[in-house]
């Protein structure tokens, strides 16, 4: 995306046509086309802006992580697990657990909405996955 908006800053010139501009606009172009063909159209939005403000910051933190990591998750999972890296497994394992530990607060908001604020949800994700005692968890386990 980022080499898309470069080569239409740079006035579509030719030499700035690349791999992944190509790429990107042809995810764009052949999803379009099928969606077209299929009759099954449509477009699809957060479901509220706080949903969106949520994806957002989500995105801009993992594309920090991304450049101070220098690489992200499959660099880490693929190349360096591959390599046998003792880093790269201790990355892939804190990945992993960030991933589940993130799933499970979610899943705890959205079930208990209000009462569940970040905290109580994190506490209580932590005691699912058998990281705190049960008996600092103010959810019911679900």
């Amino acid at each position: 995306m980022g080499q898309t908006v470069g080569y239409a800053a740079g006035k579509f010139d030719p030499s700035l046509l690349t791999f992944g501009v190509m790429a990107f606009l042809g995810v764009l172009g052949g999803s379009l086309l099928w969606s077209l063909l299929a009759r099954k159209f449509r477009i699809e939005w957060f479901s509220s802006l706080r949903d969106f403000v949520t994806h957002l910051v989500g995105a801009v933190l993992m594309g920090f992580g991304g450049v101070l990591a220098l690489g992200g998750t499959i660099g880490q999972a693929v190349t360096g697990i591959s390599t046998l890296a003792l880093g790269s497994f201790l990355t892939f394992g804190a990945l992993v657990l960030g991933s589940a530990l993130t799933m499970k607060v979610q899943y705890y908001k959205m079930v208990y909405e209000d009462e569940a604020g970040f905290g109580k949800a994190l506490v209580a994700s932590l005691a699912d996955l058998h990281l705190l005692p049960n008996g600092l968890r103010r959810l019911d386990k679900v």
